[in-house]
């Protein structure tokens, strides 16, 4: 197995003095290109990103779970207020979901331009600029070519597309974060990969298991209490997060997500015995495990960096949601640079190997991490710049827009799923049919709703596109949702202010005054 990169000795030397230096160019303008390549790359997934998920916004295939909820938290944050977040629940403070706090870095953005495209273009580039630590340190350890197989394997791989194409998630903040540190880890540069690292604890409150991995690989690889202190760190703050944290600030005084992880085999003995198989089934799982690897053509098993991918893997699998289970979503952005990482890392051997057919090995290698990203792209959302319905308005999207138009800004608005992110950055917002109901999260089974309070209700009938996922209404049936509105107007004094294409919009009819 490969030790991690970069700097070190050479293999089976012994040494500890890293490879010498190889020679550059002292031409004029030879220079700039290269240290321009990670950025140039950065540049172009930014804008490729920032077209998808435009794009959805446009077409209404964004949601308020989550682009909704996102926005309401930071337009809280820039109005300096606590995130306080009315799609959650009455009165549900954010941090009581997950424990990201640094997501109110991107407050002066949003102060600035009050749209939930704001959310999408920041992700965008977040997402973007991870790529330029994993490029640089290909073109340094590997060469150009490997620079730009690197760099095209990580911006059109399928974790980072899902990522891209699903609203807005706190998780981007983590993704240049890691690839940042993990350059620094294969410099051997360990305070600046600690300092790269530590804010994962501020994104979300599983990532401080992911700090305390680099924090062992650093005790094994560099200077031990430094490795120690951080991977006691990572524990100790996801511990104090999901014990303490959360559950202040949650209305309900628990973890909202702890019932994900519950346990369903009466003991803890009983939990670890059976948490390998639980891992693998169902099938989805195994599926979602090599996909994870795929795109570095499984290359990344070979480095010690992929134990940075245990942490969240292992919560995945073991968690009883099954949307944690498979490639859609943004669970999947943090992993991949760990798994490009992991290629640099296991590739970095045969750059420096004397093998007569080491050079081959690493021309054959990079030929399969190009093929398996071409085999993958038309699977992941990326691919929805090549059809034809992203860049067709229908009359449906018009037909909402005309409506949306007719509520005016700072009213309060209970709305579809869908609807929801058209609204946010002007309105107060809840999901209509109500939900969630008293801070839980998935209750869908519901057989009576409290009475609509807010002052308008606009409900779509129509199931949206949602490709590369199921198309279908949330959170429930459109029967339920249908008998929810007539319960409006039938017994809650909303009136239809217009009706068109399959949306409705209604108005509560204000009470009249005492004569």
């Amino acid at each position: 197995m490969r030790t991690i990169p970069d700097n070190e000795a050479r293999q089976g030397t012994g040494s500890t003095t890293p490879p010498p230096a190889r020679p550059t160019s002292k031409r004029p303008g030879t220079r700039l290109p290269a240290a321009l390549l990670p950025w140039g790359w950065a540049a172009t997934l930014c804008a490729l990103y920032a077209t998808v998920a435009v794009r959805r916004h446009l077409l209404m295939r964004t949601t308020g779970y989550d682009l909704g909820i996102f926005e309401q938290a930071l337009r809280a944050y820039a109005e300096l207020r606590a995130p306080v977040v009315p799609l959650r629940g009455e009165h549900f403070n954010l941090l009581g979901d997950h424990f990201h706090p640094l997501v109110a870095a991107l407050a002066p953005l949003y102060r600035l331009w009050p749209s939930p495209l704001c959310l999408l273009l920041a992700q965008s580039a977040l997402l973007a600029v991870a790529v330029v630590p994993l490029a640089r340190w290909a073109a340094r350890a590997l060469g150009r070519p490997a620079a730009h197989t690197v760099a095209a394997g990580y911006g059109l791989s399928w974790g980072i597309a899902s990522a891209a194409a699903f609203d807005f998630h706190e998780v981007a903040l983590a993704v240049p974060l890691l690839a940042f540190a993990l350059e620094a880890l294969a410099q051997r540069r360990w305070i600046p990969a600690v300092a790269w690292a530590a804010p994962l604890l501020l994104v979300k409150e599983d990532l401080g298991l992911t700090l305390a991995a680099l924090g062992i690989l650093i005790a094994v690889k560099g200077p031990r209490l430094l490795g120690l202190a951080t991977a006691a760190a990572g524990l100790l703050g996801s511990y104090i997060e999901i014990t303490y944290l959360l559950p202040a600030f949650n209305p309900g005084g628990s973890y909202a997500h702890g019932e994900n992880l519950s346990d369903q085999h009466g003991s803890f003995l009983s939990l670890l015995a059976h948490a390998p198989l639980d891992a693998l089934r169902p099938d989805i799982k195994p599926m979602t495990l090599v996909l994870v690897f795929a795109p570095s053509a499984l290359l990344a098993l070979r480095s010690p960096l992929a134990l940075l991918a245990v942490p969240t893997l292992a919560w995945r699998m073991l968690s009883q949601n099954g949307f944690h289970w498979g490639t859609a979503f943004h669970y999947s952005a943090v992993l991949m640079p760990i798994v490009f990482a992991g290629l640099i890392d296991a590739l970095t051997v045969w750059r420096r190997s004397d093998h007569p057919l080491a050079a081959r090995h690493l021309r054959a290698s990079l030929l399969t991490v190009v093929g398996v990203t071409v085999l993958l792209l038309p699977a992941f959302p990326l691919a929805q710049l090549a059809q034809r319905a992203t860049w067709r308005t229908t009359p449906h999207i018009e037909a909402a827009r005309a409506l949306l138009a007719k509520i005016p800004d700072g009213a309060s608005v209970a709305a579809s799923n869908r609807l929801i992110p058209q609204l946010t950055s002007r309105c107060t917002v809840v999901v209509f049919p109500t939900f969630p109901v008293d801070s839980k999260l998935y209750r869908y089974d519901l057989k009576r709703f409290p009475p609509p309070t807010t002052e308008w209700i606009v409900h779509d009938r129509q199931a949206p596109e949602a490709w590369p996922y199921k198309t279908g209404h949330w959170p429930y049936p459109i029967e339920q949702q249908e008998a929810e509105l007539a319960a409006a107007q039938r017994k809650y004094g909303y009136q239809v202010v217009a009706r068109r294409d399959g949306i409705t919009l209604l108005r509560r009819t204000p009470p009249r005054a005492d004569r």
